[in-house]
């Protein structure tokens, strides 16, 4: 699809969907470490399949063990991760209400959203959809969603719509877009 602004024409690109892996999860890993040396870079950027690895499989452990042909894709200014779930793991405590009934054994998930830095040490990647098969879960239900399927406390001064992301503590930003995540850590002089 092509769209014309101003002189120029603006190709819209399809979003590149990267599978989940332990080989994704170390790179992201590795480079998010990377920010914590006072000689390594000021920012590092991730593909949406290492920093997805990293937070999903690594310090997450959202979807249940389970899932299938887990994904993750820059769209925009949000990640998405999709994956196929058993819709007991999900709806095993009523939480999807009368969209549970009709759903099958096993449907797909898409979580989309962004990150931000809540304090040294802890971030949070905050859900703004959720779709299960083509229903989009009201974002009133997100946070019972999200209860439902998240193992472990919660640190305080994460939001109901979010998941807790342990960062290192240079941590400074992420931004999203270009089909990439960009971490920033402080510079010299800032509090981190």
């Amino acid at each position: 699809m092509t769209k014309v602004t101003g002189t120029a024409p603006v190709v819209a690109t399809a979003p590149v969907w990267e599978h989940l892996s332990p080989e994704a999860r170390a790179r992201g890993k590795r480079t998010i470490e990377s920010l914590q040396s006072a000689s390594g870079p000021v920012f590092a950027n991730l593909s949406a399949g290492e920093i997805a690895s990293y937070v999903f499989q690594t310090v997450g452990h959202t979807l249940p063990a389970s899932a299938d042909s887990v994904e993750a894709a820059v769209i925009g200014d949000a990640l998405y991760v999709r994956a196929i779930v058993p819709m007991k793991d999900l709806a095993g405590s009523g939480v999807l209400g009368p969209l549970g009934s009709l759903l099958n054994d096993r449907e797909k998930i898409t979580i989309g959203g962004s990150f931000r830095v809540v304090r040294p040490g802890l971030s949070e990647f905050q859900v703004r959809e959720i779709k299960l098969r083509d229903f989009k879960v009201p974002s009133g239900a997100i946070p019972r969603l999200l209860q439902q399927i998240s193992k472990g406390n919660r640190p305080e001064g994460i939001a109901a719509d979010a998941l807790p992301v342990p960062t290192p503590r240079t941590l400074a930003d992420v931004r999203i877009a270009n089909h990439k995540v960009t971490l920033y850590k402080t510079t010299p002089g800032q509090n981190p």
